[in-house]
């Protein structure tokens, strides 16, 4: 059985976010323009640092299971909806290679929401909803100033958790639990680090 290819992004609507100033986030979800201020530093931190962290034995090997691409903040044209996740990952089973291109049209198997109070709610419901229609495999949600991380795995287009952590916790989550991350390096702060 083959799926049904959904219409792309209204027109009208395609044209207001391509009209959108560069110092917002836009994205259409659910028949409606999303616009979002560009993150504060909490969020801009946590996002950095994960990608720091995965990105190394994920996408480069050093040391660690190769097998990943990551994009931040990738532009994902699926259906009629357009979203920007904070961070995604694809397998290189599913995209071998990586390309030059203003917006993808592949799922990512693996999205990251980093919370912000203005994007928490969308990211918690309309986002949530996108990824699961779309199959893609895993979410999860950051939230910098809570200091919390919660993973969810899709099964049968509904989101089950598998796990959620809080302030300096040391974790293995899916997909990536083979390292173990340290949730401490996430969390912003406006004190020295120590030396």
């Amino acid at each position: 059985m083959t799926r049904d290819t959904p219409p792309g992004p209204d027109e009208a609507l395609l044209a207001r976010l391509e009209a959108l100033p560069p110092h917002v986030v836009g994205e259409i979800l659910a028949g409606q323009l999303i616009v979002s201020p560009r993150p504060a530093s909490p969020h801009s931190a946590a996002s950095f640092a994960l990608a720091m962290e995965l990105g190394g034995p994920f996408q480069r090997d050093r040391p660690g299971p190769e097998g990943w691409w990551f994009f931040a903040e990738p532009e994902l044209r699926l259906g009629p909806d357009v979203v920007v996740p904070d961070l995604a990952g694809w397998r290189r089973s599913r995209m071998p290679v990586r390309r030059d291109v203003p917006n993808f049209t592949l799922a990512p198997d693996w999205a990251c929401e980093v919370l912000s109070p203005s994007t928490a709610r969308v990211d918690r419901t309309l986002k949530k909803r996108f990824y699961a229609r779309e199959g893609v495999e895993y979410v999860w949600l950051v939230d910098p100033v809570a200091r919390t991380l919660e993973v969810l795995r899709r099964h049968e287009d509904q989101w089950l958790e598998r796990g959620a952590w809080s302030g300096d916790a040391r974790v293995r989550a899916e997909p990536f639990d083979a390292l173990e991350l340290a949730l401490a390096h996430f969390w912003f702060s406006e004190s020295p680090e120590p030396e």
